[in-house]
């Protein structure tokens, strides 16, 4: 089933962009999922085809009008999850993200300007996403991060099933370290325990690591998700490598 991303932009000439090359641009010309990028103003009335308007109230900047967006959004509206870009949404998790990537598609609504007239979020099943806590130009941005992040997850992208498991945020911890050769590099050396062969004793360090990472650089996450308490993945699963043989 191919994964199917529909954008909605003043700008869909910035898509697909990044998402063309790398692994999501592979799966694309793979077909593993299908990316349709659609201009907000071809929905806009008038001479002018205006999007926007002034804020209700006064105020500096332009709105983007509602009967604008729902005429957008009901084009490519069927049943798959809809998510507006906008500084004042929810924070995007990867687990919102492993949901999404489990479905049919996403449909991803971008922002410019002062942001979205309040009412769309009434009258239409719209998410409000936010990718961070700052302010970008526009959602076109936020809009790759998302589909990047969904991408990756989709069978047969990336290279091993296992590849995600143990990345940041997917147990509520960040990621323990990474180190390859040279073994000494500027009098610096690769932890003895991950040169020892012995898988239960580098599991152990890689969740001790991932844990006291957290804790200094993410405490919200261990106080949100109880990373602290977690216990370590299991050491029994062997992955042997070629620098394990060496």
């Amino acid at each position: 089933m191919t994964f199917r991303a529909s954008v909605l932009t003043l700008y869909p000439d910035m898509f697909p962009g990044p998402l063309g090359v790398s692994l999501a641009g592979r799966a694309l010309e793979e077909a593993i999922w299908s990316l349709k990028a659609t201009n907000i103003r071809d929905f806009a009335a008038g001479r002018h085809r205006n999007v926007d308007d002034t804020p209700a109230g006064g105020g500096a900047g332009m709105v983007l009008r509602p009967d604008v967006l729902a005429a957008a959004l009901d084009s490519v509206a069927d049943g798959r999850p809809m998510l507006a870009l906008t500084p004042r949404g929810a924070p995007l998790t990867q687990h919102r993200v492993r949901e999404l990537a489990g479905g049919e598609g996403v449909v991803l609504l971008c922002g410019r300007f002062e942001g979205f007239d309040e009412r769309i979020f009434d009258a239409r099943p719209l998410e409000p996403v936010s990718v961070g806590d700052y302010v970008l130009s526009g959602g076109e941005l936020g809009a790759m991060v998302i589909l990047d992040a969904c991408v990756r997850l989709l069978p047969g992208v990336m290279g091993a099933a296992s590849s995600g498991e143990e990345e940041s945020f997917e147990t509520g911890l960040l990621e323990y370290p990474h180190y390859t050769r040279p073994v000494e590099w500027e009098g610096r050396t690769i932890p003895e325990v991950l040169r020892s062969g012995d898988h239960a004793k580098i599991a152990a360090w890689r969740h001790e690591r991932a844990v006291e990472d957290t804790r200094l650089r993410r405490p919200d996450l261990i106080e949100r998700h109880g990373g602290a308490s977690q216990a370590p993945p299991s050491g029994a699963r062997r992955r042997d490598t070629k620098a394990d043989k060496k």
